[in-house]
């Protein structure tokens, strides 16, 4: 089972805004009729059912959404960028590019982890009552990319745990319709394993966690993994055998609960019901001792104790009762995914003011130029051709009008002088 996947995202970029104006017989002076370019496609993580684990995206790692077309004249806008669907199982959790968490619980949910660019304006935008004609337009931007990590964990209701060969996939081979391997070494599970109980009202997803060692939440062997996928359960069913081929089962049990409280994630306050297993091989007077005595250390922590044997079936219909009435009677709240309505063209140009006083900031640098830091000047620079002078001076009034200027002169700044946004110079006389 791959329960983990590292790809790359990138969203596609925005198409260009045109320049364009409209030149038809009997219509003077016909004005700017450039059309604006179409948003870059996002990429999407999608649930679906049919998706069990991650193995899909082992061989695929880069992922990017289609481009934005640019303006055409006639006010013809481009088209918007083809989206890149990633189907995913239920249970993936990510971080998007923008740092943004997503957890995906729902067939059919839906999340951006890499936004597509912004299509430019075309001249048309840009058009007023005092530039009539405007010969410059808006470039795309680049979408977000970066690397980001997907994560499976089980959307489980019951965490069957305990250490290797406790007998976990033997019980729920006989608690469920699942068929895990069964063994008679430790290890046999390499994988969780989820099987389904039936009630009269409800179901019950029942989780098999790979076998715990000392040292599980400090990864060794594949603990974080496994103890990764029990972090959605609702509640744990805590598998001790009564006669161990090695160790105590008192010691066996503080082991687990050890690695359950050093992964943190309050895996240790999880609602715990004990499980005697493997009753049949002990006489049924030394069950009923070790019942009461488990009792009696357990006190009022947990759900209680109870001793099956999953070769004779004794004990299970018990269990079966306690961890339907064990559970909540509605499902635990999952978070909802935010609705992702389509792009919508700007009903006017974008304006970039700064946020506050973070917004932007000047410094000079050491060769004497002046540089001007802030993602919304930036974005103002890498959408404007500053080699077409009409758009240098939209650029420099838009920087008198959002008090850059201001900033670059109580900076020492002096006409003439060098000024660098992101990756661009150019000399200024404001």
């Amino acid at each position: 089972m791959y329960d983990m996947a590292k790809i790359w995202v990138e969203g596609g970029s925005g198409g260009n805004g045109c320049i364009s104006f409209r030149r038809e017989a009997h219509v003077p002076r016909g004005g700017p009729d450039g059309g604006d370019g179409g948003h870059g496609g996002n990429v999407v993580l999608v649930c679906d059912a049919s998706k069990r684990d991650l193995g899909a995206l082992k061989g695929s790692k880069h992922f990017r959404g289609g481009r934005g077309q640019h303006g055409e004249g006639s006010n013809r806008h481009g088209g918007q960028g083809e989206e890149r669907e990633i189907l995913v199982p239920a249970g993936t959790q990510a971080e998007a590019t923008d740092g943004s968490l997503v957890d995906l619980v729902e067939i059919g949910q839906r999340a951006v982890v890499a936004h597509g660019g912004r299509g430019g304006h075309g001249n048309k935008r840009f058009a007023t009552s005092t530039r009539q004609a405007p010969r410059f337009a808006e470039n795309g931007t680049g979408g977000e990319e970066g690397w980001i990590e997907l994560r499976l964990k089980l959307l489980a209701d019951v965490g069957l745990i305990g250490l290797p060969n406790a007998g976990k996939s033997s019980l729920l081979g006989r608690l469920t319709r699942a068929a895990p391997k069964v063994a008679d070494y430790p290890f046999t599970t390499l994988s969780p394993v989820l099987g389904t109980i039936e009630g009269e009202d409800r179901q019950a997803i029942v989780a098999d966690i790979p076998g715990l060692i000392e040292g599980a939440a400090d990864g060794a062997g594949l603990g974080h993994e496994f103890l990764a996928h029990v972090e959605r359960c609702a509640m744990l069913v805590h598998l001790v055998e009564l006669a161990p081929l090695e160790g105590d089962p008192l010691a066996n049990y503080e082991a687990v609960r050890a690695e359950l409280s050093s992964y943190g994630a309050g895996l240790e306050w999880l609602p715990e019901l004990v499980l005697l297993s493997k009753r049949d091989l002990l006489p049924a007077e030394e069950v009923e001792v070790a019942l009461a005595e488990w009792r009696e250390r357990l006190g009022e922590r947990g759900l209680g104790v109870i001793a099956v044997s999953s070769a004779t079936g004794e004990g299970l219909e018990d269990l079966r009762a306690r961890i339907l009435s064990a559970l909540p009677g509605t499902a635990v709240a999952r978070p909802e995914a935010a609705p992702d309505g389509p792009m919508e063209f700007e009903a006017e140009h974008r304006v970039y003011r700064p946020a506050g006083e973070g917004g932007y900031s000047v410094e000079q640098e050491e060769d004497g130029a002046f540089r001007i830091v802030g993602r919304g000047v930036e974005l103002l620079f890498e959408r404007h051709d500053i080699g077409n002078e009409e758009a240098l001076a939209y650029l420099e009034q838009r920087l008198n009008e959002i008090g850059v200027v201001a900033a670059l002169r109580a900076a020492g700044f002096e006409p003439g002088n060098e000024v660098r946004v992101g990756e661009q110079e150019f000399e200024l006389y404001p």
